[in-house]
């Protein structure tokens, strides 16, 4: 809690700078500075594109976006590729960018495919940050979601807790996102340099699936009996994982570590089926990926150059505190 307080005093912080800056205007003379608007209007859109729209995942951060824009009296718009295709993802994104909007929010679906777009859209001038999942070659003008490195490692830190330093773990990802990379990464190197009795045993796609990942686990505990814990990197692998160790008869033997708040893994960690989930903080992303892009609209970023990356950070869920993540969804 200590460092989610840390992180939203510094994007205030950062916000009433903007402000200032803005407000003051170009103290050398010039009275086209300081007559900009503070706030935009009603004309100006900007879009969010995700993938596998329909999911719980991005009601949060749609919701801070739409916080956000209510605060510079601008539109947003959501647009998303209904399934887990990079394909559909692209044309999604190059329909956005044919209409011209004010800016784009993009979680990406993959850190290579998705550049060329991305980068067409910085060449035609449309602002774009990428929020929750990176693409950190592209010419975006920032990232705004966690430092998923850093969250891996924490899991790592927990399983290891959970398991008192040693057992065979296995990680079920979604291994061409960025953002599952960072955690699996993590993970993998907190075990491998931390917890010399234990290991990684196995790293599956859960292709972002309840039922993969159920299908995954279900096959790496028939396989190999050894294992004692399985990290999920993303919202519907927990779930999945705990009904496939239920019906092997292993509740209680095998730990569960997932990623997000989603209602199921809630409940799985209420129940004791799953030990704990790290909690992202999805409304901030919405909320600064509006910020950031109303600024670059602005042309705010020539007076104070946009951050490369804002952390919105983490919290670990466990079932002393759980009730309270109900209240906030």
């Amino acid at each position: 809690m200590k460092k989610l307080l840390v992180v939203y005093a510094v994007m205030l912080c950062l916000f009433f700078l903007y402000v200032y800056d803005y407000s003051r205007g170009d103290q050398t003379g010039s009275t086209e500075a300081s007559k900009r608007p503070a706030a935009g209007s009603l004309s100006e859109k900007y879009v969010m594109v995700t993938f596998q729209s329909g999911i719980e995942y991005w009601k949060s951060g749609l919701k801070g976006f739409e916080d956000a824009a209510q605060l510079f009296n601008v539109t947003v718009e959501y647009r998303g590729a209904a399934h887990y295709d990079v394909h559909e993802q692209t044309t999604v994104l190059e329909q956005v960018i044919a209409k011209k909007p004010a800016g784009i929010a993009l979680s990406a679906i993959d850190p290579k495919a998705l550049n060329p777009v991305i980068d067409k859209a910085h060449e035609q001038g449309i602002p774009l940050v990428l929020f929750d999942s990176d693409a950190p070659l592209s010419k975006a003008s920032t990232y705004v979601g966690t430092n998923n490195m850093k969250a891996g490692a924490e899991a790592a830190r927990r399983m290891a807790e959970f398991l008192d330093g040693k057992g065979e773990t296995a990680i079920i990802t979604q291994p061409r996102q960025y953002n599952h990379q960072e955690r699996t990464k993590g993970f993998e190197q907190t075990i491998k340099q931390k917890y010399p009795n234990m290991k990684v045993a196995a790293v599956l796609d859960g292709k972002g699936d309840e039922l993969t990942s159920k299908k995954e686990a279900a096959k790496i505990l028939e396989k190999n009996p050894s294992i004692k814990g399985i990290f999920t990197t993303e919202a519907n692998g927990a779930s999945g994982v705990a009904r496939a160790v239920k019906a092997a008869g292993l509740e209680r033997e095998v730990c569960i570590i997932g990623f997000d708040k989603d209602k199921k893994t809630l409940d799985g960690i209420k129940s004791g089926s799953i030990s704990a989930t790290m909690g992202q903080d999805t409304w901030q992303m919405g909320y600064w990926s509006l910020h950031m892009l109303f600024f670059s609209n602005h042309h705010l970023k020539q007076e104070r150059p946009l951050p490369a990356a804002i952390d919105t950070g983490i919290t670990i869920i466990t079932k002393e505190n759980v009730a309270a993540y109900y209240a906030n969804d």
